[in-house]
């Protein structure tokens, strides 16, 4: 066994290795997004939803290092460009020492020395005692070697706008390997036992956290919402587009909070929702869609206050002194002229033309017809064309035509 362990070679024997133990640990029941050994910032996805990065073996955590600013400028920046989410990133980084490398190093000299022995290499002076033996060996090698793993990624690292450099880190502690319990769900729990994650989301967590430079106008866009939740500024959700949409849904139709999309210049909204069922596809997390407080949702529900006539006093009376006698009626020669009918008003037709690329089209559409729909005769028109090989155009033309006549729109729609 020592002679096959100094034979290993450290970049094509130990260091594969270690990655392929770390990784599957933490691959082991993974309730979150796994972003495994990023080799620089851009590998990790800018999203809101949680993820976890496993750091590279070779990075040790020591406070007084370089790997703290590194880890703060890949959680700020991805690339050249800086993140939307910086607190949707955990890391968890191992603790420095040999450890690991050592004990992965002795499942790899115990492996080869099974395989030689099994396969006769090392002649016949070995019985069935010897080679039981040799794989109880193997096996408890490679017990040892995922323990360590358990033992070294202790540090979790993620941004606190509370701490003085931007980053907190919690201590795990030793760990052991359970069947019932997994790396990354032991992450998940430290982070709700230092309040930094939540499950869910109430009413009451989101009303008493409104921003203060919204509490007049009483609308919250559901994009600052989420972004608060992915920034540090709230507790942190697991999938937080997922959570608020459902929550949000729920505060609405139980009358907690309003929906509104489509704000116009004079602070009102193309369309409010309070105490109604929402579509899931309405709560969109752009600039231009709403969280409503109860108050505001109210008073933008409200019917208008009626306008009393002009010149009619309460009770039908005209304004004047008790008693007065009528006045004359007008000479036809003094009389204003009567125009039959309401004036016209002026009328002008608007056209978008352009062209959206296809990540935008559910986004474009959401935000556009409401708005269109404000006017009269109001026309919609699609010029849809794509480029593909012959061999699947005939299958493809056969999938959109079925599509068209599923929605309805065959009279009205023809690929061509």
């Amino acid at each position: 066994m020592s002679d096959r362990r100094a034979s290993l070679d450290e970049e094509t024997d130990v260091r594969p290795e270690i990655r392929r133990l770390v990784n599957r640990e933490f691959e082991r029941g993974a309730a979150i997004p796994l972003v495994s050994f990023p080799a620089d910032s851009s590998d990790i996805p800018d999203s809101p939803r949680l993820m976890l990065v496993t750091a590279n073996p070779d990075w040790e955590w020591s406070p007084k290092s370089d790997l703290r600013a590194k880890i703060a400028e890949w959680t700020r920046q991805r690339g050249a460009g800086n993140r939307s989410y910086p607190g949707a990133i955990v890391w968890c980084v191992r603790r420095p020492g040999r450890e690991l490398r050592e004990k992965v190093e002795l499942v790899l000299a115990w492996r080869r020395v099974q395989r030689e022995v099994t396969a006769g290499t090392l002649g016949s002076e070995f019985d069935s005692a010897d080679l039981a033996d040799i794989r109880t060996k193997t096996t408890d090698a490679e017990d040892a070697a995922k323990e360590e793993v358990w033992a070294e990624y202790r540090y979790v690292i993620l941004t606190d706008s509370a701490e003085a450099n931007g980053l907190k880190v919690i201590d795990l502690g030793a760990g052991h390997s359970s069947s019932n319990e997994t790396l990354c769900g032991r992450v998940v729990q430290a982070l709700r036992q230092e309040s930094l994650l939540s499950e869910s989301v109430g009413a009451g967590y989101l009303d008493r956290n409104w921003p203060p430079a919204l509490v007049d106008s009483g609308a919250w866009p559901l994009s600052s919402l989420r972004q608060a939740f992915v920034n540090g500024v709230l507790t942190r959700l697991l999938d937080p587009e997922k959570v608020l949409r459902a929550k949000t849904i729920e505060f609405v139709e139980r009358g907690e909070f309003g929906l509104a999309s489509g704000r116009n210049t004079d602070g009102r909204f193309d369309r409010v929702w309070f105490e109604e069922p929402v579509a899931p596809d309405e709560v969109t997390f752009d600039a231009d869609v709403f969280l409503l407080k109860k108050a505001t949702a109210m008073q933008l529900k409200a019917p208008p206050a009626p306008v009393p006539s002009a010149g009619v006093e309460p009770g039908g009376q005209r304004p004047g002194t008790a008693g007065e006698l009528p006045q004359e009626p007008e000479s036809p020669a003094t009389k204003a002229p009567v125009v039959d009918g309401p004036t016209p008003v002026p009328t002008r037709t608007l056209r978008l033309v352009g062209s959206i690329t296809a990540e935008v089209w559910n986004r474009f559409g959401t935000r556009i017809i409401p708005k269109l729909r404000s006017g009269s005769d109001l026309r919609l028109g699609v010029d849809l064309s794509v480029t593909v090989d012959s061999a699947t155009a005939k299958q493809l033309e056969g999938e959109l035509r079925q599509i068209v006549d599923d929605v309805g729109l065959s009279d009205s729609l023809r690929v061509e």
